[in-house]
């Protein structure tokens, strides 16, 4: 099946909707209350600390991602890609230009957390260079176990410079 072009952009005010109710439908399931509505979301996109970046397929969102830049971390907060466009490079391809984001300004590390028993997360994120950090139990509202997780960006960004092997 040939896969459908996308790209990538900063999220603007017309995603706002669709990225709440994608965290709704696709991170929030199970839990009490919406944690990421559009009130929310429009917050993230304002602060200047934090990049919420979209995958956009023909006008409508694929897939999003908020993240948290901070003096020496990024983190995380919220990834998603709908079902029907998983497995199709999308989120992979987020998460390397957010990696490269980190790198530009300077960051060393990057965390996420992820329900303790979202295995395919936790794969995909193993896949990209993360490692368990730790566990941490009643993570999300008392209810489930979270799993952190960390990438360290020093050995990529030694990787990156010309003539140096890691």
């Amino acid at each position: 099946m040939p896969v459908t072009p996308y790209r990538l952009r900063l999220a603007e005010n017309g995603d706002i909707q669709e990225i709440a109710v994608m965290s709704r439908c696709l991170i929030e399931v199970g839990l009490r209350g919406w944690t990421w509505h559009p009130t929310r979301v429009a917050r993230a996109l304002r602060a200047r600390e934090t990049c919420v970046l979209v995958a956009d397929i023909r006008g409508r969102t694929a897939g999003f991602a908020i993240t948290e830049f901070g003096d020496t971390r990024a983190h995380l907060s919220l990834f998603a890609v709908k079902p029907a466009h998983q497995r199709h490079g999308i989120g992979v391809a987020m998460i390397d230009w957010l990696i490269e984001s980190a790198l530009t300004a300077g960051i060393d590390h990057f965390t996420v957390e992820m329900r303790a028993n979202n295995f395919a997360a936790r794969s995909f994120y193993e896949t990209l260079g993360f490692r368990h950090q730790q566990y941490i139990n009643g993570y999300y509202q008392n209810i489930e176990p979270a799993i952190r997780m960390r990438r360290d960006l020093q050995q990529h960004a030694a990787s990156r410079e010309p003539g140096k092997t890691v």
